[in-house]
């Protein structure tokens, strides 16, 4: 696989599932767990600076993932966000969706998912840059996500397996 960057990062390790338009990864520090990110191959910073067909690729595989994130997570519901530019709150200058999969009791109740993204434990680009450790929700190692990435590629391999069989 020639190598992946989320912006300036070579994420190719954390990447679990690409598209001819667009990647998923598994994130450094996730709001909870199965929390990844997905992005169009082309790095641009806002949404409006992709093509129709990014657009269409990019959202198409967000639901795509979110077959097997629910399965795989027991997920009731999902959050899904986009923070489109700086001023948004978006920390890493290249577009992404949060996938985060969500179930009835979570630690994200109460809406505090959205406090997390907007606030200092949504900042992903200041996580990927520092790596290091700042508050309660520690940085994974490359190893962790290289693992979780190995285990969901296997995951949504088993799906697309079932779809093609029609068991979907």
């Amino acid at each position: 696989m020639p190598p992946i960057h989320f912006a300036s990062f070579n994420v190719t390790s954390q990447v679990f599932h690409t598209t001819p338009l667009s990647f998923a990864l598994v994130n450094l520090k996730p709001l909870l767990p199965g929390h990844i990110l997905v992005a169009p191959l082309r790095v641009k910073p806002h949404l409006s600076d992709l093509t129709r067909e990014e657009v269409c690729d990019l959202f198409l595989t967000v639901t795509h993932i979110q077959r097997t994130l629910k399965r795989v997570y027991n997920a009731d519901a999902f959050n899904v966000a986009v923070q489109d530019g700086e001023a948004a709150g978006q920390s890493v200058p290249h577009v992404h969706c949060h996938v985060i999969p969500r179930t009835k009791g979570d630690a994200g109740g109460e809406d505090k998912v959205h406090q997390w993204l907007e606030g200092e434990e949504g900042d992903v680009g200041k996580h990927q840059k520092e790596w290091v450790a700042d508050d309660e929700r520690k940085p994974r190692s490359r190893g962790e996500m290289e693992k979780e990435a190995k285990w969901l590629r296997e995951e949504m391999a088993k799906d697309e397996s079932e779809e093609s069989d029609g068991r979907l």
